[in-house]
């Protein structure tokens, strides 16, 4: 309990709680644009009433939850220059430029665009207020592949010379067209998009057992979120193994870690569950598939992948002696978790889809276990997030500085340890008012469409 794991311990708990509501904004502020541009061009009633309730529903909701997500990360910028400054002296001239450029070019967009959305319904056309929220949108795009140019070059640094101790920026095309963004942006967006399928569809399908006013509206929105739902997992699976491949070269130690592959082999095992020891550098028992982990890898079920012994004896040649390995047994078991999450969701996706075209009468039997899915999104983002900057370790920026090196000298175990139980219970007073709200609001809703005599 030293002021390194305290630091480190505290930076998780608050990108984790930030990381919530980060996937949610993403994925949901597409699907209300989605909705409005319905809404301008439908001209049947009662679908103009249905839609402009739905919107009304879920922007409410997007609105709390983008909140949250401003709040909680603005704490995140100052972990750098408190917890962190050696990170920041040695990163600053790279890290500042895609911070600066996500403030000027993304979150002024959202906040003002936001703004004129939220008030300006009744003030603006129908087609410029439905502008605004894909300008919201398309903000919360831009301002996540800002972050993630940051996050790449610490996964994988391009573009820069060091000078006197610190990495300087030489190359701002390579920096942004690291190609570790690419893995990186898109699984992000698409999990987003998964995300929000799911809340649409957890909360659409309790709003049919319970509202029966609004039934009509939050049915469709059920099939339209679940196609939602599957659009995202099936991108989701798809950046993720195009960014598998790519950790081959940019990170094998990190790829090697979360399949638990020890030893060099050819052609590699992908192991199913497997007994991992840490301590002596092997796995006790395992169940494996033959090939499969280096099909994830070349596309064929043979090609060498390094283990991470060898791995590890090599950090050793190049950097002198040290442990470079990350902890082998959560990131195996974090990636599992994270690839039962987007299975277990892709199947409800299926089967919501096909239930509601060949048997709506077995759909109604199963809507209420359709909303205990909502979690599955949240813990596939959380462990994710663990793999991708756990992963890493010992380095903050691979193969530059070590997490150890990037402490700030001057802080004390006992300052980060008040200042964390701070934020958590900060934190959780927040979160406990938000869902609150949000819960109070969701079953007070209705949407009622008069119809007329004739």
């Amino acid at each position: 309990m030293d002021a390194l794991f305290i630091s480190r311990l505290q930076f998780a708990m608050t990108t984790s709680f930030h990381f919530l509501f980060v996937p949610l904004t993403l994925g949901l502020g597409f699907f209300i644009a989605i909705l409005e541009t319905a809404y301008i061009r439908t001209i049947l009633d009662p679908w103009k009433t249905y839609l402009k309730g739905l919107i009304d529903f879920f922007g409410k909701i997007f609105v709390i939850n983008f909140a949250m997500g401003v709040v909680t990360g603005i704490v995140l910028e100052f972990h750098f220059g408190m917890n962190w400054s050696e990170y920041s002296r040695f990163m600053g001239d790279i890290f500042g430029a895609p911070l600066a450029l996500e403030a000027l070019t993304a979150f002024f967009l959202e906040s003002t665009f936001m703004g004129l959305w939220i008030f300006g319904r009744d003030k603006l056309s129908p087609r410029i207020h439905c502008l605004t929220i894909w300008l919201v949108a398309i903000g919360s795009c831009i301002s996540a592949f800002w972050i993630l140019v940051a996050n790449a070059f610490m996964q994988h640094p391009v573009g820069f010379e060091l000078e006197d101790g610190r990495v300087v920026l030489k190359s701002f095309s390579e920096l942004i067209t690291n190609p570790y963004v690419i893995g990186e942006y898109s699984h992000a967006m698409f999990a987003g998009i998964s995300t929000a399928g799911t809340f649409i569809v957890a909360i659409c399908a309790w709003k049919i057992l319970h509202v029966q006013n609004s039934r009509e509206p939050f049915e469709k929105c059920l099939i339209a979120g679940a196609i939602y739902l599957g659009f995202g997992i099936l991108g989701t699976m798809g950046s993720g193994h195009m960014h598998t491949q790519y950790l081959a070269q940019a990170n094998p130690m990190k790829l090697s870690s979360i399949e638990a592959l020890w030893e060099t082999e050819n052609p590699a095992p992908f192991a199913i569950i497997a007994d991992v020891n840490q301590t002596e550098r092997r796995n006790n028992s395992e169940i494996t598939v033959p090939g499969l982990f280096s099909f994830m890898v070349y596309n064929k079920f043979d090609g060498e992948i390094r283990g991470i012994n060898q791995l590890q004896a090599e950090s050793e040649e190049n950097f002198g002696k040290g442990n470079y390995t990350p902890p082998v047994r959560s990131l195996f078991w974090s990636f599992r978790i994270m690839v039962a999450s987007g299975g277990a969701l892709i199947s409800v996706a299926g089967l919501i889809i096909l239930l509601y075209w060949k048997r709506k009468s077995m759909l109604e039997k199963i809507l209420r276990f359709i909303p205990l899915i909502l979690p599955l999104p949240f813990i596939a983002n959380t462990v994710g997030w663990y793999i991708a900057e756990v992963g890493r370790q010992p380095w903050i920026v691979v193969g530059l500085q070590k997490t150890t090196d990037a402490l700030s000298p001057n802080i004390t175990t006992n300052q980060v340890l008040l200042t964390l139980i701070g934020f958590t219970i900060l934190y959780t007073i927040i979160a406990i008012l938000a869902i609150y709200a949000a819960v109070r609001f969701i079953r007070t809703f209705e949407i009622v469409y008069e119809r007329s005599e004739s």
